[in-house]
């Protein structure tokens, strides 16, 4: 079951890429990232990501325009998450370090789709104990789900009568930033070196 829902999250989001696909190339508009995406996928259509608003670790309210100051790596998952998310948090994490070495500054966001159990504290402290410029955020059932969908995302949690239930979701990392939004999108087999190189191309061209 768990494999059918990752095949259904892949499918909405092929979707969505495609047509943002349709919509650039329809328009005839030159995409200046071109060379770095490992598909021809334009980011300024739009289609994923948006405004949230959600909180973080403090408790406060923020929103997209809050945390996504920079080039930022942006992932959904929980921290009760046995295997799956803490694999893929620590890459982007690698990832994030690996960039900045470079001299390349980057973001690395978690946005957990378990608000029940994800309490500001719970994502304060395993922001705190993942890397030292996460950001990690929760919220209500309501503003989750609206982020969610802002990004295309799948998330279904298990038997809730069940203190160690589990939750289905989708593992995709986005690359987005404050000027163009979404750029690209990476999946759980890339790893934390060919992000940082992709992500540094887009940062490369970003900036000639």
């Amino acid at each position: 079951m768990t494999r059918l829902y990752a095949i259904l999250a892949a499918v909405v989001l092929a979707i969505s890429l495609g047509a943002m696909w349709l919509l650039t190339m329809g328009s005839g508009s030159d995409d200046k990232y071109a060379q770095c995406r490992s598909s021809q996928i334009a980011g300024g259509a739009a289609a994923i990501g948006g405004p949230f608003e959600l909180v973080n670790g403090k408790g406060e309210t923020v929103t997209d325009k809050d945390v996504i100051t920079e080039p930022t790596l942006v992932y959904f998952g929980y921290t009760f998450c046995p295997d799956v998310c803490p694999f893929d948090m620590s890459r982007n994490a690698e990832a994030v370090d690996i960039l900045a070495k470079r001299g390349q500054s980057v973001t690395p966001l978690f946005i957990s789709i378990d608000p029940d159990r994800d309490t500001p504290e719970v994502v304060g402290d395993y922001a705190f104990n993942l890397h030292e410029r996460l950001i990690a955020l929760t919220g209500s059932p309501e503003q989750v789900k609206a982020a969610s969908q802002a990004y295309k995302t799948y998330y279904k949690a298990h038997d809730k009568s069940d203190e160690y239930y589990l939750v289905d979701h989708s593992t995709f990392t986005y690359l987005v930033t404050p000027e163009d939004g979404f750029l690209e999108f990476f999946k759980r087999e890339d790893t934390a070196q060919q992000m940082a190189d992709k992500v540094g191309c887009f940062l490369d061209q970003a900036g000639s």
